[in-house]
């Protein structure tokens, strides 16, 4: 795990080091996680880290900060506050929302609560001053004189704090945006990281680019470069890694880039669990042998797995028999591959555990609000490298989604396999729900086939963020020909979302859904009926169990 530095393990320096960077200070807001993500999106590299950072403990210094929203008062006795520190810092501030309120606390406390929360869409109105400094007016240069923005905040500034002049306003909101007249410190009452401030990524690239001058070189190509040298520097000249593959985005994206890194010293392992999607596990080692040049191992634990979930029907102690069996299966093939190394005097032990974190995992557990509930358990390793002595490797842990299929194309991968949609660790276990039997999941297998073919065909696929086919818990009364039939029901369920964070349902036209829903019911053996699920996320989650 990185420390506020990002040091793992005496690993080469991390991004932050190498590429100008905005670091962004968390005050527990919703929409922290997107103010980095708009920065990445404009190729300028930016850290998140939570508001109580010490400045003292960071060994390196940004281009400059952003202060997110937050959920909290400035002037309640618990409201978090930012070290002191990083206003001694000499780089440009720019405060968003709660952020605009600590600066405005920090420089004279002139923060209340308004007389209603503003919620929503607003139209902002510039006030420029060209007659004072030049970078009063440089946040929200080439925007025009009004704009959409949105809103979201209960508290508001009673009055200016000192040396401070109003350059933006709303209906609602008399100092909607300030500026220092000396030092390049900003605050906005608005949301511009969302979608529903139009203009906001450019405001955002204003503050990056111009005002805190970031170079915006930050791009997948010159990162997979780096990362490739940081891991041979990490592993050595005779180090091998060993990583689980599912056939998803990240595990591919992440065992190519060490196929580049390493070449044959990197050992990707596929267990079959017997919950996989029809022709998944040959699929998965056809495709990252043949196509990508990874060595692959196939286990197929597929009756071990399938004997230790029979007559168990609790979501949750599905996925810990998976995920525990996964372990052992995964340990056992590494104690075989270890022992083979042993035997080959010429490489090195097999001392790394490859591992995708993604960036969004990071986040999760430095937010300033701490890790969120656990709504359900999460099939994952990483307590394996401890487990099995190993040292964690971790070569997505600074991307986003949309940065690792970046990577995966820059790396050569199949546009098919970078934007496969996800796969959940436990399987079709989880889209089962009930008891998981092999007819059951033959059933599920078949008819997500159909499915998934038919979406290809309508050329949706790409349309859709997530989709798939599960089996509800009951049976229910069919009629085939002129029999009675008392079968399982199938539910279909696609989604439309940007981060998974929240989700509707994708709207299929009618007579095209009918075809599939027939198709299902003909060709499926066992199937009386078939519906297509329309929750929204939430309240629903996008997976059944």
């Amino acid at each position: 795990m990185s420390s506020a530095n990002g040091d793992v393990d005496g690993a080469p320096p991390p991004p932050h080091t190498l590429f100008d960077t905005i670091l962004v200070l968390d005050f527990g807001s919703q929409y922290t996680h997107l103010i980095t993500r708009r920065l990445r999106e404009i190729n300028v590299y930016s850290e998140m880290l939570p508001c109580t950072q010490k400045i003292a403990e960071l060994s390196w210094k940004p281009k400059g900060i952003i202060l997110s929203g937050g959920p909290y008062s400035v002037y309640a006795p618990d409201a978090p506050h930012v070290d002191p520190a990083v206003f001694d810092l000499d780089v440009p501030i720019l405060g968003i929302c709660y952020g605009l309120q600590e600066i405005a606390w920090t420089h004279g406390q002139n923060v209340s609560a308004g007389e209603k929360r503003e919620y929503g869409r607003a139209q902002l109105q510039l006030e420029p001053h060209t007659s004072m400094s030049p970078h009063v007016d440089e946040l929200f240069k080439g925007l025009g004189q009004d704009f959409e923005v949105w809103m979201s905040h209960g508290d508001k500034l009673s009055k200016l704090p000192e040396q401070f002049v109003t350059i933006a306003k709303t209906a609602n909101a008399p100092f909607a945006g300030i500026a220092h007249t000396e030092k390049q410190y900003y605050g906005i009452q608005f949301h511009p990281e969302v979608t529903h401030t139009p203009k906001g990524t450019i405001l955002i690239k204003n503050f990056a680019v111009n005002i805190c001058k970031a170079g915006a070189n930050w791009t997948m190509e010159a990162f997979v470069d780096k990362e490739i040298a940081r891991i041979r520097a990490l592993v050595g000249e005779k180090g091998q890694v060993i990583g689980a593959v599912s056939g998803g985005v990240d595990s591919t994206v992440a065992a190519k880039l060490m196929k580049e890194a390493i070449g044959d010293r990197f050992h990707a392992v596929l267990v079959d669990n017997g919950v996989l999607r029809g022709g998944e596990a040959k699929q998965v080692h056809q495709t990252l042998t043949e196509g990508l040049g990874i060595q692959l191992h196939v286990v197929d634990a597929s009756q071990r797995f399938l004997g230790l979930l029979d007559g168990v029907s609790d979501p949750e102690k599905k996925r810990k028999i998976i995920g525990n069996t996964f372990i052992d299966c995964f340990q056992e093939k590494a104690n075989e591959l270890t022992a083979a190394a042993h035997n080959t005097p010429q490489a090195g032990e097999i001392e790394w555990f490859l591992q995708g974190t993604l960036y969004p995992d990071v986040i999760e557990s430095i937010s300033f609000k701490g890790p969120s509930a656990t709504i359900k358990t999460h099939h994952n390793v990483g307590g394996l490298p401890e487990k099995m002595h190993l040292k964690l490797i971790e070569p997505l842990r600074e991307l986003f989604k949309d940065e690792v299929r970046a990577m995966g194309t820059n790396l050569g991968i199949p546009h098919d396999l970078v934007w496969r949609h996800p796969f959940p660790g436990p399987g079709l276990a989880i889209r089962i729900i009930g008891a998981v039997t092999p007819e059951k999941v033959r059933i599920v297998q078949e008819a997500d086939a159909i499915f998934i073919s038919e979406i290809r065909a309508a050329g949706l696929y790409g349309q859709i963020a997530q989709a798939f086919a599960a089996m509800m818990e009951g049976k229910a009364v069919g009629v085939v020909g002129d029999q009675r039939l008392h079968g399982y029901i199938i539910a279909l369920r696609a989604v439309s979302t940007s981060d998974f964070m929240t989700a509707d349902s994708f709207v299929f036209d009618g007579e095209w859904l009918k075809r599939v829903v027939n198709r299902i019911g003909n060709e499926v053996q066992g199937v009386a009926r078939v519906v297509y699920e329309v929750s929204s996320k939430p309240p629903a989650t996008i997976e059944f169990e």
